[in-house]
């Protein structure tokens, strides 16, 4: 047996041209005993092939079972199916995890983690190079690897195409030997240019010397030949070049590829010992990713364990949401789910989510956690979650899975201006050896492999624009995409072009670099680097792993979701209002419930700004769907999204709905699965018990096929599924057409399929905005506006709305307004809506807060305002520029005549005008008054917005034939 221990894969960003899942594949095909996929000081595509390696193993055991017994594992394909994938595999390879430890003044060296305490050391080591470097880099030297290599084997690699030893190379290699006495083993990798049987000797003689032993590698960057032409491409990218003009940089043939046992024997030929060791070290590296135990933080405080801290938390949050006492269903509820907590050891995570919202709340931060763990009575009684079980929404049972051992799921949204403080609480209270973010693998997706691939292949500029508007979403030459070329002027057949488009498809989906999860914290109880390396994110104070979400999931890692959400921002800022000007002390969960006057204004489509149901789609539907109660706001948050809308499941519901079409299910066992969603399948827990229930799948099998739809653009491994699906909703009678019908629906749900516990923790969202919205329409608009960017619409459309339900707004005012937009006395027994000065383009709070403070009994001119604040000419110009001293009786050209007079610094007061020729007054300059036309323009240029009239209504004249004028067209100012 043969192993190949120095992979390249495409987490070397822009370097290897192959999958990590590809190598295994391809390992499992050619009889490989185990591989290496090591990555440039990174360990991030090692999970990838972990996992692959795990579903090839559950495979060839079927396969195997299958071949034991002469019986089908399900029951036989179609004959217009494929077979199932891997049917000739027999062979599993063992993955061994590595790294490629690349040095800024030493050699380049293979790290294997040939122990648990090895694998913590690589992941020390990476971590130290990367913490000291910027986000993307590595920051390496020979003194890091001094010591501390206990567990690891090293393949020592020499200068690439080398034919003789550079001196500080030799000398390097030399220490590294005498260092790590029987760690280390010199590569030997055929560079392919004719020269590799001499340059093979040398190594291996400059080996003897140092008394190293020799280990054969193909050090392959691809997992077959045909990918040279788009590592020649990824290549020309990282360098900025066009492929054309590589040069040497390009690769000079496809042979840099995995190898067969056979393809390596004769490649090192006269080195057989040296393909012989790659066995023998693959076997003393008995390390691999199951090991990994993953320890949550024991969360034990004041000597009580984390289970007793739980249950009493549980319970004094009981009293807490029931001070009338609980309802015997909710307790007996709580008690279960305490019990399942507890057999599953999960207290610890409950209790760390719980206390980063206790922490939230005592700083006034709203949050509302959502998921299927968080929608229980126990999350419900430790405040994470405001969605009350006597709304009826326990709408997922199992929160946390037994049967399929997952980890909970909560997600915890704050508000989006003060989530940085919760991040950095968890950093400090934990540390940042225990405490780190989860990666997001950026991939190519159409545009950008479009722009990337085309520039890098020598299109035009204008090309490249074409296609990256026009065909961003189709791959191949297809004959509806060459119909689309030609329609935009480009030839089909052109050969550049043609090769351009087959490499963009062949790219998307390839890693591309690693950002920052939104918010998902791994914590651990020792040191988190050494489960995997931290590097530094982008951002200030923030560190992150190398691993993404789905990572972290396969090796059982729990992560806490720390999300922003501008909504409760919002919402925190109208309880603030309603606590300020009306005594009413509400929170999400003391809200009145079911208010038939919220439900009717849904109905009535009078959504804008609301949280989740404003855009043009839910306006729409709100009449169609007309929602009574809470459920129907959880079925309208999952409805309009583009799953159910491709699975053609909108319509069906409302048919049925509305007794235009009767409710049947095509048997009991789905009836019991989709009875609450009228027979349509409407949530991703629907689609998943679909799977199970109607073409047996196994729990862990729905869960493979939620991931897999979930990275279908990534990885498009959802045929298999598709054939395992139509097999047992055969077997189990159900038809072709249905069958097909209901994997469409499925695949609907891939990427964009909504779970019914977070549309439960939405709908409560939609709830509260509209609840405010409907009774205190001004709070909620000023809420609105301070909480901005967030949602569909421009503060001028929020403030239209709000005067369309009867609000007062006035304008900003050098006297009135402060930097937020606030409520005031109308002088009628009401409130009127303020606008503040957060609504001039341009203009920094610092300065806002300088002009508040400085007020005093109020500024009389423009000049007042430069001297008393001190703020520069050019501030008081960008508020003349708003009008806000209209209420001074100086119109805005004069306002912006006095800010451009004055000069910076101001003067002291005491010398001002005692300069001979000072002091005199400038002549008053006489300056046209401006139009209304003129006014509204102005308006939008400082302020998006405009409190005098809607500019269509100035060119009411030219739009409305003159006969409607005849019998009385509204005048400008009413419009």
């Amino acid at each position: 047996m043969v192993a190949e221990l120095s992979i390249t894969s495409n987490f070397t960003f822009l370097t290897g041209a192959s999958h990590p899942e590809e190598y295994m594949q391809r390992a499992a095909l050619m009889g490989l005993s185990a591989i290496a996929v090591a990555d440039a000081n990174s360990v991030a595509g090692i999970v990838r092939a972990h996992t692959e390696a795990r579903r090839i193993a559950r495979e060839v055991a079927e396969i195997e079972a299958r071949a034991h017994d002469g019986r089908f594992i399900g029951p036989p394909a179609p004959p217009d199916l494929p077979p199932p994938p891997s049917a000739n595999i027999r062979n599993v390879p063992r993955l061994i995890p590595a790294a490629r430890i690349v040095l800024s003044d030493g050699p380049d060296f293979t790290a294997l983690a040939a122990t648990r305490a090895g694998w913590a050391r690589l992941c020390r080591l990476i971590s130290r190079g990367r913490l000291r470097a910027p986000k993307g880099d590595c920051a390496l030297r020979m003194e890091d690897v001094r010591e501390g290599m206990e567990g690891l084997e090293l393949l020592l690699h020499p200068p690439a195409r080398a034919l003789d030893w550079p001196a500080d190379w030799r000398r390097q290699a030399a220490r590294l030997a005498r260092r790590f006495p029987g760690q280390i083993h010199l590569a030997l990798a055929p560079v392919y240019d004719g020269q590799d049987a001499r340059r093979f000797a040398l190594w291996a003689a400059e080996a003897a010397a140092l008394d190293l032993p020799t280990l054969a590698t193909a050090r392959p960057m691809m997992h077959h030949g045909r990918r040279r032409r788009l590592a020649d491409v990824l290549t020309a990218i990282r360098t900025g070049t066009r492929v054309d003009a590589l040069g040497r940089a390009a690769l000079a043939n496809a042979e840099q590829r995995l190898r067969t046992p056979a393809e390596m024997r004769r490649l090192f030929r006269g080195h057989a010992d040296a393909v012989e060791r790659t066995e023998a070290l693959a076997a003393r590296c008995t390390f691999a990713l199951d090991e990994l135990r993953y320890e949550y933080p024991s969360e034990v405080a004041e000597g009580e364990s984390a289970s007793q801290r739980l249950a009493r938390l549980a319970r004094e949050g009981l009293r807490w949401r029931y001070p009338d006492g609980a309802p015997e269903r909710v307790t007996r509820l709580m008690a279960h789910e305490l019990a399942l907590i507890a057999k599953l050891k999960y207290e610890p995570y409950f209790l760390t989510v719980r206390d980063v919202v206790a922490f939230a709340r005592s700083r006034g931060i709203l949050c509302q956690g959502r998921g299927s763990a968080a929608n229980s009575v126990v999350c419900y009684c430790l405040g994470i979650t405001s969605v009350s079980p006597e709304i009826g929404t326990m709408v997922f049972e199992r929160f946390v899975s037994e049967a399929r051992d997952e980890p909970p799921d909560i997600d915890v949204d704050f508000e989006h201006e003060r989530r940085e403080e919760v991040i950095q609480w968890i950093y400090e209270r934990y540390g940042r050896h225990r405490a780190g973010l989860c990666a997001t693998v950026i991939h190519y997706r159409g545009k950008r492999a479009i722009r990337e691939v085309g520039r890098a292949m020598g299109l035009s500029e204008d090309t490249v624009a074409a296609l990256s508007s026009q065909l961003w979403g189709f791959y191949g030459m297809s004959g509806t995409e060459a119909e689309r070329l030609r329609e935009i002027g480009l030839d089909p057949s052109d050969r550049r072009l043609s090769q351009t488009m087959e490499l963009i498809d062949e790219i998307v989906g390839f890693p591309r670099h690693l950002s920052q999860h939104v918010g998902g914290f791994v914590i651990t109880e020792g040191r988190l680097d050494e489960l995997c390396p931290i590097e530094n994110a982008s951002m200030e104070d923030r560190t992150v792993i190398c691993w993404d979400k789905d990572d972290i999931d396969a090796l059982g890692i729990l992560k806490v979701d720390v999300l922003a959400l501008g909504m409760l921002t919002c919402l925190r800022k109208a309880f603030d209002l309603m606590r300020q000007h009306h005594g009413a002390d509400y929170t999400l969960a003391t809200l009145p419930q079911e208010d038939p006057a919220v439900y009717d204004m849904l109905c009535r489509a009078d959504s804008l700004g609301l949280f989740q149901v404003e855009s043009r789609a839910q306006m729409n539907f709100l009449p169609r769907m007309r929602p009574r109660c809470f459920y129907d706001l959880v079925i309208q948050v999952a409805i309009i999204r583009p799953g159910p809308i491709q699975g053609d499941m909108v319509h069906p519901y409302i048919r049925r709905r509305n007794g235009e079409e009767p409710v049947t299910f095509p048997s009991d066992a789905l009836g019991e699965v989709l009875g609450k969603t009228l027979g349509v399948p409407l949530f991703q827990e629907q689609a998943m018990q679909i799977a199970i229930v109607g073409a047996n799948f196994t729990p862990e099998e729905a869960d493979q096929l939620r991931r897999a739809l979930a990275t279908f653009k990534k990885h498009g491994n959802v045929g298999e599924f598709r054939t395992r699906f139509l097999r047992g909703m055969a077997a189990n009678g159900y038809d072709r057409d249905f069958a097909e019908r209901c994997f469409s629906q499925i695949e609907g749900f891939g990427s964009y399929g909504f779970p019914e516990s977070h549309a439960a923790s939405f709908a409560l969202l939609v709830y509260a905005s509209a609840w405010i919205k409907r009774h205190h329409p001004g709070l909620f608009a000023c809420a609105l506006l301070n909480a901005q960017p967030m949602g569909f619409y421009a503060p001028a459309q929020i403030v239209r709305d709000a005067r369309e339900h009867g609000v007062e707004v006035r304008p900003v005012c050098i006297n009135m307004s402060y930097w937020d937009n606030a409520m005031e006395p109308d002088g009628k027994g009401g409130l009127a809506l303020r606008l503040g000065f957060r609504q001039i383009r341009g203009l920094r709070e610092e300065d806002a807060a300088w002009i508040a403070a400085a007020r005093g009994n109020g500024y009389r001119t423009v000049e007042d305002v430069w001297r008393r604040a001190g703020v520069a000419p050019g501030v008081l110009a960008r508020l003349a520029e708003a009008d806000v001293f209209a209420d001074l009786g100086i119109p805005r050209r004069e306002a912006l005549w006095e800010a451009k007079a004055l000069r910076a610094p101001a003067p002291l007061p005491l010398f001002e005008g005692q300069m001979e020729g000072e002091g005199i007054d400038e002549p008053a300059a006489h300056l046209p008054a401006m139009t209304l036309g003129e006014e509204v323009v102005e308006d939008y240029v400082a302020m998006r917005l405009t409190l005098r009239a809607h500019p269509v209504a100035l060119l009411r004249d030219r739009l409305t034939p003159p006969e409607a004028w005849e019998r009385g067209a509204p005048a400008v100012a009413g419009a």
